[in-house]
């Protein structure tokens, strides 16, 4: 059964597995696309070769993830707005329509200074959304069990602070950040574009759950997808490491799936009910 709002897996589910085992895994699992997180794995930084796991599984790319992680700051280009460039065009090249990006670093100040601009004019010429994510703080320890709390992003972690025509809603990180994620997607409005659906306990850090085992409330903000008529995508974004095994990652892969299509198609499911 396939959802009216699409629901793909990012590539960073399969972490350490590469980008290649999420296309297959998607197509085994009945995921409807792909969401490709461009970081170290060198096929994710390789568009071709991206293109033709999507042929061969026929699972078309949903979103491109810019590289925009600590871990992947020289990808493609030390210059984070070349980055941007080049993952609007990986987007257009792959037949995505999104672009997912995270707010500037701090230290990045040339880039986050004309970073609303840059979006803005990115989108004006390509016709790709380039839907920015809320963030979370981090707590930098100040000795004898005392830390404080600190944002490392420019103007904030919450993106609707600057205001944006596309927004990414990341449940795991308004778990980390403490923030009532259905008041943020209300907020990010006509705007909201992309979900990363997982879950988090409240703990600050970002855990990226699978959706249930946690305190986020993903089955409200799906069924309110559901029924405000969202024309996005939903993508699992879930941390996986610790699986014990490829098929304990599976499994958790299609626990996530299967939280996803039962609350994003509870409509459905309540009209055919009443049409028998």
């Amino acid at each position: 059964m396939t959802s009216r709002i699409p629901v793909g897996l990012s590539t960073a589910s399969v972490y350490p597995q590469p980008a290649g085992a999420a296309f297959d895994i998607a197509s085994e699992l009945g995921y409807d696309g792909v969401e490709l997180m461009v970081w170290a794995d060198p096929v994710s930084q390789d568009i071709r070769a991206v293109d033709r796991l999507s042929s061969r599984t026929g699972m078309p790319v949903l979103a491109v993830h810019a590289p925009c992680l600590l871990i992947s700051q020289r990808v493609w280009s030390p210059d984070p707005a070349e980055r941007l460039r080049k993952s609007v065009q990986a987007a257009q090249d792959l037949g995505a329509p999104t672009v997912v990006l995270h707010p500037p670093f701090r230290w990045q100040r040339k880039y986050a200074d004309s970073f609303a601009e840059l979006v803005s004019s990115l989108e004006d010429e390509s016709g790709i959304a380039i839907a920015v994510e809320n963030m979370f703080p981090v707590r930098r320890p100040l000795g004898r069990g005392r830390s404080v709390q600190m944002t490392a992003f420019k103007p904030s972690i919450d993106p609707t602070d600057v205001g944006h025509r596309n927004y990414t809603l990341d449940l795991s990180h308004s778990a980390a950040a403490h923030v009532d994620a259905l008041e943020l997607a209300k907020r990010m409005g006509e705007g909201l574009r992309h979900i990363h659906l997982a879950d988090g306990s409240g703990a600050p850090k970002d855990e990226h759950m699978v959706p249930g085992r946690g305190t986020q409330p993903c089955a409200e903000l799906c069924e309110m997808l559901a029924r405000n008529g969202f024309d996005g995508q939903v993508v699992l974004e879930v941390n996986t490491r610790r699986a014990s095994s490829p098929a304990a990652r599976r499994e958790m892969l299609a626990e996530a799936l299967l939280f996803a299509r039962l609350h994003l198609d509870w409509q459905v499911g309540r009209r055919e009910s009443r049409h028998r």
